[in-house]
């Protein structure tokens, strides 16, 4: 696989100093098939077959894996390295087993991390982390005056146990399942019971359902427990994807859909590109078309198909024909028999890797990956939980653990934390509870911060112009990553801090209204607006997710497009996400809602600035931003007023405030909305 292939849905991968490289593995040579196959190949004879008539048999060769090949990071046995003695200047920093990595790196390249973030910074970075959402005014007033030694464990604590915060995770892993409620293609027709799946993910991270389960059950829910009717609804996990059910041949259509489901389970649970073997030998790593034809063969019978109606879940049947490996990935040119298996690689075991045959294959596949002693599993989703908290991984490639993937900047850490998780019988959320308590999380992002001594900024700063120099790309943490919102978390922003946000949860996605212009670019009945008004300010998660059509302000703002799994999202900085802020209805209807519930709440212009600003931003204006903010006011009414513009055309607040000046009311819209477009409401320290 070209490394470049990954920039659509891992963003730009950068390797530190130390990664590896590796000449591309031989694909044509004496280890892929036996002679008899390279004639076949080669002869022409198979060349546009019409059908699918099996290929002259032939005995599968394959490279076999070598030491060098098992001598790779992700590849080795997991095992727990001892912490680091605290080092550097600053013994006293650690506050979880994570520091002592992070400030054992950091002290060997003379860096120091930052101080800890001030109280409001740290608690809209907590709720938005937790929850993807923010802090209301009493929400950060009531940590900022909790006295407590234990105040910031006590609030992960009810952040952890809040049912948003499985609304919040969700998302990360609907993004790898490539989640969506229709097909995809030209007609993307609407799959009615895709939204199980994800009421399924929310809930099982509500309920800290252990990761190994929660991964058997996505595999082979509906072998492990038959009776449960969750489980054979998590399977859909499988099924996610983009299909075309109206396609002429329904075995090309179960071709396709075969090897963008074995790919995926590749991807998202070990982090191997596996499916760049559809077709041949991965060129880097050692992964063969066997390989891969193995994987699939596991899913071959559960995925049951007729011709014009969605796929959905897998189901349980017996093996009925044998599968085989498609020569050159055509799905015409079946060529040899090959038996369920896994990638030879993250096996132990010398051979193909069977799955035992006291279990059923699927059953045996989510046995062996959810094993303690897989070299990848557990890495993989350690790494995952990381990236969130961090904006990237310790590995960064998230869903590459291969040759041509990153290395992890600190590889003892990343095995220390997925043995923890392993430890604690695969519970996530105490995985979460000690990053984000660590010291490590807790740093500024920026040496400026509310309460600091002269002292503290003089050294902050310095520490963070070293770092800056050192590490721009902050591999070692010398202080906090900046990250903006996704556009989930900014439309759920816009509608909490408005005081709109409708907070029912579960059930078929919900379509709020569309602008005309792009309503007009749809088949008929491909978004047809939910009835109940209150549905359209609902939390993002529950908005209908068509495939060819992403919400405004989640496509401006760098939602995939579900057609592939998705390890991390790029950030694009484009000119359209000024102006949907700027400019849309979305933006302005929050803006007068929120100068409504400012007006309502508090009289006074200095009480008032205020309310508005801890709204949007989590803290309070400084001097000088009143005065700002003031001036503003003043400008916008005169401006208002001097237009002679009907009040009638005027945005004004919801509700309006009948004895204020329409004016004046509608330049405090105004200024919600300019608060709204702040880099500082965009962005999390």
């Amino acid at each position: 696989m070209n490394p470049v292939d990954q920039d659509q849905h891992e963003g730009t991968v950068r390797r530190p100093p130390s990664a590896l490289r590796r000449q591309p593995r031989n694909t044509l040579g004496s280890g892929r098939f036996a002679a008899t196959m390279m004639l076949a190949l080669f002869s022409g004879l198979a060349m546009g077959r019409p059908s699918a008539a099996v290929e002259p048999a032939a005995v599968i060769h394959e490279e076999p894996i070598s030491a060098t090949d098992r001598d790779h990071w992700s590849f080795q046995p997991l095992s727990r390295p001892p912490l680091p003695p605290a080092a550097g200047k600053l013994p006293g920093w650690c506050n979880t087993p994570v520091d002592h990595f992070i400030l054992a790196r950091l002290a060997s390249l003379d860096l120091e991390p930052q101080p800890a973030a001030d109280r409001p910074s740290i608690v809209r970075r907590l709720y938005f982390d937790l929850l993807g959402l923010p802090p209301t005014p009493t929400d950060v007033a009531a940590f900022v005056d909790d006295c407590r030694p234990d105040a910031y464990e006590r609030l992960v604590d009810r952040l952890l146990g809040s049912p948003h915060y499985g609304e919040r995770w969700a998302q990360h892993w609907l993004d790898l399942a490539r989640f969506a409620e229709t097909d995809g293609f030209e007609h993307d027709k609407t799959r009615s019971e895709a939204w199980r799946y994800r009421d399924w993910v929310i809930g099982a991270l509500n309920e800290d359902l252990p990761y190994d389960r929660f991964v058997r059950w996505q595999l082979a829910g509906d072998e492990i427990a038959p009776d449960n009717p969750a489980a054979r609804i998590a399977t859909a996990f499988c099924l996610s994807g983009p299909d075309m059910p109206d396609i002429n041949s329904q075995e090309e259509r179960r071709h396709h859909l075969l090897n963008e489901l074995t790919s995926t389970v590749g991807a998202a649970l070990m982090g191997l590109q596996i499916g760049c073997a559809q077709c041949h030998d991965h060129k880097y790593d050692p992964l063969s078309q066997a390989d891969f034809y193995r994987l699939r063969a596991v899913f071959e019978p559960a995925v049951v198909l007729k011709k014009n109606q969605s796929v959905s879940v897998l189901q349980t049947r017996s093996r009925s024909a044998p599968s085989h490996l498609m020569i050159r990935g055509d799905w015409q040119r079946p060529g040899p028999e090959i038996a369920p298996g896994v990638p030879r690689i993250a096996h132990p075991a010398a051979g193909d890797a069977p799955l035992p045959d006291s279990l059923p294959p699927r059953t045996g596949l989510a046995r062996w990956l959810t094993g303690p002693d897989h070299p990848l599993t557990a890495r993989v989703i350690a790494n995952r939980v990381w990236q969130h908290h961090f904006g990237f991984g310790l590995a960064r490639s998230s869903s590459d653990f291969g040759l041509v993937g990153e290395e992890p900047s600190h590889p003892e850490l990343l095995d220390w934390l997925a043995t923890e998780l392993v430890r604690h019988d695969w519970h996530l959320k105490p995985l979460h509870r000690l990053i984000v308590c660590s010291a490590t999380y807790r740093q500024a992002s920026r040496p400026s911060q509310d309460g600091w001594s002269e002292q503290q900024l003089s050294d902050a700063q310095a520490a963070w112009d070293k770092s800056w120099e050192i590490d721009q790309p902050n591999y070692w943490l010398a202080r906090f990553p900046r990250r903006r919102l996704s556009g989930e978390e900014l439309r759920d922003a816009l509608l909490v801090t408005s005081g709109t946000m409708h907070w029912h949860q579960g059930g078929p996605g919900v379509r709020p209204p569309l602008p005309a212009a792009l309503v007009k670019t749809l088949l008929k009945n491909q978004w047809n607006v939910s009835p109940n008004r209150s549905d359209h300010f609902r939390r993002s998660v529950y908005l209908f997710a068509r495939r060819n059509l992403r919400f405004p302000i989640f496509e401006a703002f760098d939602r995939p497009d579900a057609n592939a799994s998705c390890a991390r999202r790029s950030r694009s900085t484009t000119a359209p996400q000024s102006l949907l802020l700027l400019n849309s209805d979305a933006a302005l209807e929050a803006s007068q809602r929120l100068a409504g519930r400012v007006l309502a709440e508090s009289s006074g212009l200095d009480e008032r600035l205020d309310i508005a600003v801890r709204h949007v931003l989590g803290r309070s204006p400084s001097t000088s931003e009143r005065g700002t903010l003031g001036q503003f006011l003043a400008t916008q009414r005169t401006m208002l007023s001097g237009n002679g513009r009907a009040v009638e055309t005027l945005a004004l607040p919801e509700p309006m405030i009948e004895q204020l000046d329409p004016f004046e009311a509608a330049a405090w819209t105004d200024l919600c909305l300019a608060l709204y477009n702040f880099s500082e409401f965009l962005y999390v320290d």
